[in-house]
C-alpha cells in the first residue's frame, strides 16, 4: 500500500502552510491574551476554500475527503490552534447545512458560509450531558410551519460572532436516533 501524498494534497498542505505562517502565527498570541475573534483571517481562509472543505462540490464545496481537511487542519493549526478548532466547527456545521438542508437553507446561506462571510456555530453541547449526542435532550417539536425547541446548549464556539447556529436537538420520543426530518426551511 502507498501511503505517499499526492500532489494535489501536497499543494493543499503548502497553501495552508502558507496561509498558516502569514495570516494565523503573527497574530494568534494577541487573539488569545485580547480574547479576539478573527473574523477577518477566517474570511481570508475562506477565500482559499477552508471554510468549504468536505462540503458537496455540487454546492459549491471543495468536496474533499476527512484526510484531505487533516493534511490542511494541520497545517492551519501551526499558525493558530484555537481559530484553526473554530474553523473546523465551522466546516461541520457548513456541512451539516449544505447536506442536510433544504433548499431554501441552502440558497440562503451556503455561499456566504463557505466563503467565510458569515460563519456558523454547532449546538451540541448540553449541560448534564456534555457532547454525547446520544445524551441530548433538547427537543424540537413540530408546529406548523415552525419547531418549538425545549432545551440548554453550552460551549458554543464562536457563539455571539456567528451568523449561524446548527441545533441538535432529538424530534423524537425517548431514545429515539437522529430526526427524520432534517434541516427546515
Amino acid at each position: 500500500m502507498d501511503f505517499s501524498f499526492s500532489e494535489e494534497q501536497i499543494a493543499f498542505r503548502e497553501t495552508a502552510r502558507q496561509f498558516s505562517e502569514k495570516a494565523l502565527a503573527p497574530f494568534a498570541a494577541e487573539w488569545d491574551a485580547n480574547s479576539l475573534f478573527p473574523k477577518d483571517a477566517i474570511r481570508e481562509a475562506g477565500a482559499l476554500g477552508f471554510c468549504s472543505l468536505y462540503c458537496d462540490e455540487e454546492h459549491g464545496g471543495m468536496g474533499l475527503s476527512r484526510l484531505d481537511a487533516a493534511l490542511i487542519f494541520e497545517q492551519l493549526s501551526q499558525g493558530c490552534t484555537s481559530t484553526t478548532a473554530f474553523i473546523t466547527i465551522h466546516n461541520m456545521a457548513t456541512w451539516m447545512l449544505t447536506r442536510f438542508g433544504s433548499d431554501a437553507i441552502r440558497a440562503r446561506w451556503a455561499a456566504d458560509l463557505m466563503s467565510g462571510e458569515k460563519l456558523a456555530s454547532y449546538c451540541l453541547t448540553e449541560p448534564g450531558a456534555g457532547s454525547d449526542a446520544a445524551s441530548l435532550s433538547t427537543s424540537a417539536k413540530k408546529d406548523g410551519d415552525d419547531y418549538v425547541l425545549n432545551g440548554a446548549k453550552a460551549f458554543i464556539s464562536g457563539a455571539g460572532d456567528t451568523d449561524v447556529l446548527v441545533l441538535m436537538a432529538r424530534t423524537g420520543g425517548p431514545g429515539a436516533g437522529a430526526g427524520d426530518e432534517g434541516f427546515g426551511a
